[in-house]
Order: structure tokens, then sequence, then C-alpha cells
């Protein structure tokens, strides 16, 4: 049966969701974080579309992806065939890295994209990858520390982001913190995670994804 065609609407706000195969790691060491990042960077920059969200886990990633001129999919393909290719090089194995395609839930972007935000870099808490909130800007594979300037991220959208809480400057970096700490424990569970979750998105209910 062929698949879908998938919905790619430029200017549309997008949650892309990607997991390891039977859940395995898609991350082995420092390298491997590195290569996923410079090649999310680079793909960024050729089809013009924006994150405005992400996080790298060790066995699954999330991103917000603002549409820009070229396709989602055309990131993309870029971004997880490139990886995979030099993945399995770099480890000697063969076969999927990835387990299916990747998800892509198109949201809108004035009612989903704070909750989007503050879900995914919360998920290195959430996981106990890091101990507290305080912890948290230390996470190297996440946007959360390049929002507050704890660290810098040359491809992602920061000022687009601090925009919603008022601006960019240190109030509203305030305002975004003020509001990630209010979220914390707000998704164990809830939307956007825990078993099967469900998404209302322009009237219909769409699969989330499972799991954080």
């Amino acid at each position: 049966m062929p698949r879908k065609a998938r919905i790619d609407v430029a200017g549309q706000l997008y949650h892309v969701i990607a997991r390891g195969n039977e859940r395995g790691g898609i991350f082995l060491d420092e390298e491997d974080y590195e290569n996923f990042a410079g090649r999310l960077r680079s793909g960024l920059n050729i089809t013009g579309n924006k994150c405005l969200a992400w996080c790298l886990m060790p066995n699954h990633f999330h991103l917000v992806i603002l549409r820009g001129k070229r396709p989602l999919s055309d990131l993309m393909r870029r971004l997880m065939t490139g990886y995979v290719v030099s993945f399995n090089i770099k480890h000697k194995r063969a076969g999927h890295l990835f387990q299916n395609r990747y998800k892509a839930i198109m949201c809108e972007e004035e009612e989903y994209l704070l909750a989007l935000v503050s879900y995914i870099h919360l998920n290195p808490l959430r996981a106990k990858l890091v101990r507290n909130y305080e912890g948290l800007k230390n996470y190297k594979w996440c946007g959360h520390g390049a929002l507050i300037g704890e660290r810098s991220c040359d491809f992602m959208e920061k000022d687009y982001v601090l925009g919603h809480f008022g601006g960019k400057d240190r109030l509203a970096v305030n305002c975004y913190e003020a509001f990630m700490r209010e979220r914390i424990g707000a998704h164990n569970g809830g939307e956007y995670s825990g078993g099967i979750s469900r998404l209302v998105i322009r009237g219909e209910e769409i699969n989330a994804g499972d799991g954080k």
C-alpha cells in the first residue's frame, strides 16, 4: 500500500520526531551528536527552513521546524540519510538506524509553539539526563541553553522564540524561564507524551508519537 503524501506547507510549523530502530541508540558518543547537529545546521542553511526548538536524546530526537522556501522533506532527507550513512560506516554496522519514517506533526503556531518548546526542551529533565531544572542549561544537545544565553547555537532562531515572550532582552529570557519552570511535570503522561498520545490540530485527531 503506497504511503500517504505528507502535507508540506511553506510558513507552517512542524513538530518532527524520529526514534531509533527498536528503541536503539542513535547517538553513541559526543562525535555522533556533533555530526548530527552539523548536518542539521547545513540542512537548514540550504533549505531555508528554521529551527525553533530542538533536543537530541540517546535514542530519539525532536525538532520544531518552521517550513521555509524548500520542502521539509528536503531538510529531513539531507539530515537523516547522510547521518545514517556516516553512522553505519563509523560504527561498522548495516541496516536501518531509525524506526520507520520520521513523524512530522503540523501545528498551529499561535496555539502550540510555546507548549512544544517547553515539552521538547524539558526532555532531558524528564528522562533524568540532568538532575534538576538548573542542570538543564548544561545539556549541550538541546536549545534551552541557547535561549537563556548560556551557550551558543547558530542554527536556532533564538530571537524568534523569545519574541513570543516579549522581545529578545533579559526580561524575555526571564519570562521564558518562568514559563519553563511552570511546565515542569506538565507533560508527564499528558499532552505530547506517554504511550500513544493524541494531539488535536486543525480539528483532526493525529497520532503524536510514543514516549518522551
